[in-house]
């Protein structure tokens, strides 16, 4: 079984992972938008393509549960990620001289980016999920998530405060570093920890994939799961690929202060997961529903305040606003994390990077369809309303409801996860009571 150190490697995976994909739903997005003055559906359909691929999470899960050697799907992933990453960067530059090989290049490029996180982010957490003690899995996720969380505000923050001036050959020069450096941290992070661990597979999972697909889907738990992962992270992401045009076009951010500004929303994830992390686990207040439910309100409310705050314009105090969302997501996210990876080792043994998979291509679907909804509700309400403020804050004020949705449907579905009492003792989050 893996021990705090070797969770705490694991975790600079996810810090990688998070690290090279805000450039390309973050720096890029904004660029596209606002520097090249495209409608903002155009990166909605490129993020969308990389989680579109990520529907084969489930198959990557599944080859993890019967084929072993996650290591080398951890490595070679990040590798292809940070691949795509950097050709995204150039077809973004590409798009200003000669738009259509530069759209070429980065259809090319999300496709690998989706490729790449799947392998990786899926084989990381099977490998968590099946050689991590079960008292230690929620409190596993936590570290990593926060791991993860970290990678993307401090790389956001950075590369927004080296971004200005922008120049193409300054972006280049930044993505280079970022992904290159992804590469040579996830090898030396990951390298031996499987080769210390034993986890037997029964035979049962030679089954087909899709057979073994099936089985996951007739787990009522695993099921219901799977639709509220949709649900909420539907609205977690509908603002994801607008709010950084919305602060350029409505309150003049730069560039460089846009994309600080998304590392300001993810220190507020992080400053929220560390909450929850504090109150339920040192603390033992509060219960993953609990959490949740609050995350899911504090999260429309934040929206409600973004929307206000564009009425004002220019002069109006964004940024804390923006923090508080991040804070309000992050409480959720952790929450809902803690049951995942709880439920990922119930069930029928040897399933669980086949459930994994399962709830990662929900949330993949999810990304995708949030963030391109939101995109194209945008630039289509951006031609029929007054203002751009107008515009932005109806798609806010829509996926605050979704919030709300969301946690009305978390009173259900998450009050049937549970610990036992016994795993309370080894720090994990204290589910559902």
């Amino acid at each position: 079984m893996l021990g705090w150190l070797s969770i705490f490697r694991m975790g600079l995976v996810q810090l990688c992972l998070g690290a090279v994909v805000v450039l390309t739903t973050s720096t890029l997005n904004r660029l596209m938008v606002v520097e090249l003055a495209l409608p903002a559906v155009l990166p909605g359909l490129l993020v969308g393509l990389h989680y579109a691929i990520q529907l084969s999470r489930p198959h990557w899960g599944y080859k993890s549960d019967t084929g072993g050697k996650r290591t080398r799907w951890i490595i070679g992933g990040m590798a292809v990620l940070s691949s795509g990453a950097m050709l995204a960067a150039y077809g973004v530059v590409l798009m200003e001289a000669a738009f259509l090989p530069g759209l070429l290049a980065s259809i090319l490029a999300y496709t690998l980016i989706g490729v790449g996180v799947g392998a990786s982010g899926t084989s990381l957490l099977a490998l968590l999920a099946t050689a991590t003690h079960p008292r230690r899995r929620a409190a596993a996720a936590t570290i990593t998530w926060l791991m993860m969380i970290a990678g993307i505000a401090v790389t956001a923050g950075t590369v927004g405060s080296f971004l200005d001036p922008y120049s193409p050959a300054l972006l280049l020069k930044i993505v280079a570093i970022v992904t290159l450096g992804a590469v040579v941290l996830t090898t030396v992070a990951v390298w031996g920890i499987e080769r210390r661990i034993t986890v037997t597979a029964p035979r049962e999972t030679a089954l087909p994939f899709l057979d073994g697909l099936r089985e996951v889907w007739s787990e009522r738990k695993a099921r219901n799961f799977t639709i509220f992962i949709f649900l909420s992270m539907t609205a977690y992401f509908m603002q994801e690929l607008i709010l950084e045009p919305y602060a350029g076009l409505v309150f003049a951010f730069t560039p460089g202060q846009s994309t600080s500004l998304s590392g300001a929303q993810n220190g507020g994830v992080f400053l929220g997961m560390v909450l929850v992390g504090v109150c339920a686990t040192g603390l033992r207040w509060g219960s993953l529903k609990f959490w949740v439910i609050a995350g899911c309100i504090g999260s429309a409310a934040a929206l409600a305040l973004i929307t206000a705050l564009g009425q004002v314009g220019p002069t109006a105090p964004l940024v804390p606003a923006v923090v508080f969302l991040g804070f309000a997501n992050g409480t959720f996210a952790v929450a809902a994390i803690g049951a995942m990876m709880q439920l990922a080792g119930e069930g029928r043994e040897a399933r669980e990077g086949t459930r994994m998979g399962l709830w990662g291509a929900a949330q993949a679907i999810a990304a995708g369809f949030g963030g391109l909804v939101g995109a194209a509700s945008a630039d289509l309400l951006r031609a029929v309303t007054a203002t751009d403020a107008d515009a932005f804050g109806a798609v806010f004020v829509f996926e605050a409801a979704l919030f709300l949705v969301a946690g009305l449907m978390a009173w259900h579905v998450v009050d049937g996860v549970r610990q036992s009492r016994t795993a309370r003792t080894d720090g994990a989050l204290v589910p559902g009571e």
